[in-house]
């Protein structure tokens, strides 16, 4: 018996101090979270926008020049996005079976609507492969009154651009260079975003 004590007191101090190991890492992790969040914070309070409110918009240091691509509209005619020179652009992939795509679609609307103009413009292009009338159909659909979107059939200018996984969302200064990217869905005429396209269009 004083063995089987010996062993069962043994094994409650192993589990005691699994229990303190264990609790130490979750607090060294939440230490290291708090100082990685505060470092955040602080970087938010010295940079010129709240972009860090659109969840994955990723800002590029420094604008990076894009390889030239070609897309198509309703009549099957190439254009690309040097037509749209001193302009700054948001330029968003997009497909009628793709959900986050149809669900951020109607914000695209109301943002080109209130923002676009000489200074601003949104440029939408699908990549469904069966070509303009599907994505019109859509967009007649659920209301789009302001966007005419083009369409990348082979997915080439998708590809060229890297715009993998959709939707992707493009933002381009006045010189075509991408200023950064969000994948994924957003609010695209929240203040947020709003906020970030004044920026750029302010400066001529």
């Amino acid at each position: 018996m004083p063995v089987k004590r010996t062993e069962i007191a043994i094994a409650l101090i192993l589990v005691r101090r699994a229990r303190a190991s264990i609790s130490g890492a979750f607090l060294i992790g939440a230490v290291y979270a708090i100082a990685g969040l505060s470092g955040n914070v602080a970087a938010a309070a010295d940079a010129p926008l709240p972009v860090s409110a659109l969840q994955n918009f990723v800002l590029k240091p420094v604008p990076a020049p894009l390889p030239p691509v070609q897309f198509q509209d309703s009549r099957g005619a190439q254009h690309d996005l040097a037509e749209h020179r001193n302009k700054v652009l948001l330029v968003n992939f997009w497909a009628t079976w793709c959900a986050p795509c149809r669900e951020e679609m109607p914000s695209l609307d109301r943002l080109q609507q209130s923002m676009g103009g000489p200074d601003f413009e949104v440029v939408i292009i699908s990549l469904d492969r069966a070509g303009y009338s599907k994505a019109e159909a859509f967009l007649k659909e659920i209301g789009v009154k302001n966007l005419t979107t083009y369409v990348d059939p082979g997915i080439r200018a998708a590809r060229q651009l890297g715009a993998l996984g959709l939707p992707v969302t493009l933002l381009l200064n006045r010189k075509g260079a991408e200023i950064g990217r969000l994948t994924g869905a957003a609010e695209w005429d929240s203040l947020e975003a709003r906020a970030l396209i004044t920026n750029h269009t302010a400066g001529k």
